[in-house]
């Protein structure tokens, strides 16, 4: 782009301007609605009761819009050992974080676990589990990395909180023809913590503008810098495919489980997104209605800002 300046503009002022539309163009040049690659993510590791352990994962989609299916196999796997281990199919787009978990025998000591993912353009990432002591988990480290809370922050109401409980009503296999609405019907339980608020990053801007009398009296009472992403706390139930190739509408429209951050985009990273209201007997009805035969498995999640709870059904659907 070429731009013709008048004399007497000044070499600054051109070259100001010079560097912001090379910044917007490389800005721009870096955001796509498809064609992109899948990076699978390791989030860390978490130890059950029985001493075994948990890993982590979720991945980023580079697309803003274009959903990918990559079957497992060659192209989506975990090694050494079994091939699946329940990962997607079905990738969401942008930023999912802590979509699954992997679970390793209590003597897992130092090896590693590999999920590689080959994008449809042929890009290859692979993600690297291990019981790293500086990746463990826990109910704080979630709520921070997810938005609830600042970074390296905490509350005696994040540390309170206790993850949604989900309950599937009904059979957790289904069988349903294309194009005919299924109902699923699911009771969601929670503690009521964290307690709404908004936008938590506006919180934040709120909290310091708000401090009162002096300079010196706001920096010390004005929040940590925010390094990650700003989430709106508040209980949600979301219904998303996870595995199959075909494509699901859903009714009602469901909150956004992964972090789209563009205003009135229905998720709770975004701007102006509030918590849709609560069941009174905390019984949930979504319909969904499939476009092609084959088998799907559907993946609910109830998010109350902070924790979350998973759940699954598989669909046959026939023709």
């Amino acid at each position: 782009m070429f731009v013709r300046f008048k004399e007497s503009c000044s070499v600054a002022a051109a070259t100001v301007l010079s560097i912001a539309l090379v910044w917007s163009g490389s800005v721009m040049a870096q955001t796509y609605h498809s064609g992109q690659h899948i990076e699978p993510a390791y989030e860390g590791w978490e130890q059950n009761p029985d001493g075994t352990y948990n890993f982590l994962f979720g991945y980023h989609n580079e697309n803003w819009e274009e959903e990918l299916n990559i079957p497992v196999g060659e192209n989506n796997f975990f090694s050494p050992g079994e091939a699946d281990r329940a990962q997607p199919t079905r990738f969401l787009p942008r930023r999912n974080r802590f979509t699954f978990k992997v679970q390793v025998p209590a003597d897992w000591g130092d090896k590693e676990l590999a999920w590689t993912i080959r994008s449809p353009n042929g890009e290859t990432r692979v993600a690297y589990a291990t019981l790293a002591k500086d990746y463990i988990v826990d109910s704080v480290v979630i709520a921070s990395e997810t938005g609830s809370l600042g970074a390296g922050t905490s509350t005696p109401e994040s540390r309170a909180n206790t993850p949604p409980v989900v309950t599937i009503l009904g059979d957790n296999v289904r069988n349903v023809r294309a194009g005919e609405p299924l109902l699923i019907r699911t009771q969601v339980e929670d503690d009521g913590l964290p307690k709404p608020r908004g936008d938590a990053t506006a919180s934040a801007f709120g909290a310091a503008a708000s401090s009162a009398a002096t300079a010196e009296l706001r920096r010390f009472q004005r929040p940590p810098a925010r390094i990650t992403v700003g989430k709106t706390n508040g209980l949600f139930l979301s219904w998303n495919v996870y595995r199959g190739e075909g494509s699901a509408e859903f009714s009602p429209p469901q909150s956004k489980p992964w972090e789209d951050t563009r205003a009135s985009a229905n998720s709770p990273w975004g701007a102006y997104w509030t918590p849709p209201p609560i069941p009174e007997d905390g019984i949930y009805e979504t319909t969904v209605t499939f476009d092609q035969p084959g088998t799907y498995i559907l993946w609910g999640r109830a998010d109350d800002g902070g924790l979350y709870h998973d759940q699954y059904i598989t669909v046959n659907v026939n023709p």
